[in-house]
């Protein structure tokens, strides 16, 4: 049976509650031990899926097909354990689940109450699976006192109760803020925080408090005295110059120690920290750097591109060179020259995205790179620009364009050389979907098989012929134009196994181009750089020495 480490964040918002967890995780599988890592979501929608990128930030998407928060990437990153369905759960999912129940008649008649119905449902989810690895991390969102997480709080007191003692405990991320005037750093939120997770029924047993300054030992000791912690299981939090350094820099300040030491764990494995070592060693010891442009269109937050921005770090440490990635606005296109903005750049990534603005500038960029032979990755949207930048400009198909832009504006002004994708294979049935369906996890999601083409640049890339990879869209490239465009040089180099769904497309002679469908950079990790992204920073290497 699993440990239970509950992960809760007081005083701020953005504290870094899933790095913290994601960086425990490493520690513990460091020493040994076999972990798996959750998020309890506190709003109220289902999952993010449908939420704004300027909002929330990037939807990371599971292998079982699941739309999740971007802690999940984090988890995955740090870990290497490829999280599932059943380790992101939200207040709209528990509630839903509850009120099925209820249509059905599982309550036999009772009226429906948030506790014992609601804590109960979460507590069934914070079960799953808990015989299969040494420690389970839970992370709770929001912060303590938001009415959104009380019915969190209150299911995971009546499950820590309710287990045998000593099989759960408590972790508390809070801020230490610095005034400048007085030169201090204050201690009274933390304590405030502390107070009112206290006052829930909750004592934290590890409280990181996250501070830009050294904490002092007699500050360090008041927190200790007043938040009834043991003063060596207060540790500290401090900014980083990269979170691939949280590992090393939490294990510094004892963090693993501390939590093996609430559990009673005596004597603890020693930790083996080489892979993390040289995890920081390929970040900092560098041999050159190369500037790449990410040309999207939620560039207002970066972290609607998080998990690409983190697959491009991995590059750059697959080659030892520092990736200086710029944001560039591809609605900026419409008002500025494309060769202007994007010369410099050693290579050329589009993201994903929905809808039609800022399309045309994502086009422009596909264009650019094609014609100026730079290192150009498509990603989901990314190469279905690519795709009609080649059938207008190359094939002579002028109005190619995608039946996403028709449908938005609700008149044909396209030849749609993409698609609504209506039908697919999903393991052993098929699955149908409907332009007017509803928009939440009806896409085509999840992980994946594709067949690549014999000698193609992407199977030396992969180096194999046979991939899976994990996909969240719903309109595809339409094989009508297959002979046209392969015709001009632009090989369909990756295909569904049925043969029917396009996966990658490559131009024969350039440099380095290539699109695809899903969404490599979910699978990239620090100690393991996903195989397209590392090959499409050795380009820009290359590129940048021809400059």
């Amino acid at each position: 049976m699993a440990r239970y480490v509950f992960i809760t964040g007081g005083v701020v918002s953005s504290l870094g509650k899933g790095l913290a967890s994601a960086a425990l995780g490493a520690l513990l599988q460091a020493r040994g031990f076999s972990v798996r890592l959750r998020k309890l979501d506190p709003y109220l929608n289902v999952d993010p899926g449908t939420m704004s990128p300027f909002e929330h930030g990037e939807v990371f998407v599971t292998d079982d097909g699941a739309e999740t928060d971007l802690d999940l990437g984090h988890y995955e990153r740090f870990t290497g354990v490829a999280c599932r369905k059943t380790d992101s759960v939200s207040s709209g999912r528990i509630y839903s689940n509850v009120l099925e129940k209820e249509r059905r008649g599982d309550y036999l008649g009772k009226t429906i109450q948030v506790i014992p119905h609601v804590t109960n449902e979460i507590k069934d989810f914070l079960r799953v699976g808990d015989e299969e690895v040494d420690f389970m991390l839970c992370e709770i969102g929001g912060t303590v006192g938001d009415i959104e997480g009380l019915p969190f709080f209150e299911a995971i007191r009546q499950f820590a109760h309710e287990k045998p003692r000593g099989e759960c405990i408590f972790m508390h991320l809070t801020l230490l803020p610095y005034l400048a005037a007085s030169g201090e750093l204050k201690t009274k939120p933390t304590q405030h925080s502390v107070k009112e997770l206290q006052s829930i029924g909750l004592a934290p047993d590890v409280l990181v408090c996250r501070s830009e300054h050294p904490i002092p030992e007699r500050e360090r000791e008041k927190i200790a005295l007043f938040c009834n912690v043991r003063k060596e299981h207060v540790v500290a939090a401090y900014d980083l110059k990269s979170i691939y350094e949280a590992p090393l820099a939490y294990h510094r300040e004892g963090l693993d120690q501390a939590v093996l030491d609430a559990f009673g764990i005596s004597p603890a494995p020693k930790p083996n920290l080489d892979k993390w070592l040289d995890v920081q060693d390929r970040i900092y010891n560098t041999d050159g750097e190369v500037n790449v442009a990410i040309v999207g269109k939620y560039i207002q937050l970066e972290d609607a591109y998080k998990s690409i921005k983190e697959a491009l770090t991995h590059g750059g440490m697959a080659n030892r060179v520092k990736v200086n990635v710029q944001w560039v606005d591809a609605e900026d296109f419409d008002r500025e020259d494309v060769g202007e903005r994007l010369s410099g750049y050693h290579a050329i990534l589009v993201p994903g995205g929905f809808g039609e603005r800022g399309t045309e500038g994502k086009i422009k960029a596909a264009q650019f790179a094609r014609e100026r032979n730079v290192p150009y990755l498509g990603i989901c949207l990314g190469m279905q620009m690519a795709v009609i930048e080649a059938a207008r400009n190359v094939a002579g198909v002028a109005k190619a364009g995608s039946e996403e832009f028709d449908h938005e504006k609700g008149e044909k002004r396209f030849e749609p050389v993409v698609y609504h994708l209506k039908e697919w294979v999903q393991g052993n049935h098929k699955v149908s979907r409907k332009a007017d369906d509803d928009k939440g996890g009806t896409m085509r999601l999840g992980a994946y098989t594709a067949n690549l083409k014999e000698g193609s640049k992407v199977a030396e890339v992969y180096g194999a012929t046979t991939i899976e990879e994990r996909h969240r869209h719903r309109y595809e490239v339409d094989l009508k134009y297959k002979d046209k465009l392969e015709s001009c040089g632009l090989v369909f180099s990756g295909m569904s196994p049925d043969g029917r769904l396009p996966e990658i497309v490559e131009w024969k002679d350039h440099p380095w181009f290539i699109g695809v469908q899903y969404h490599p950079e979910l699978k990239s990790k620090p100690f393991a750089p996903h195989p397209l992204f590392a090959d499409f920073i050795r380009a820009a290497v290359d590129t940048s020495r021809l400059v």
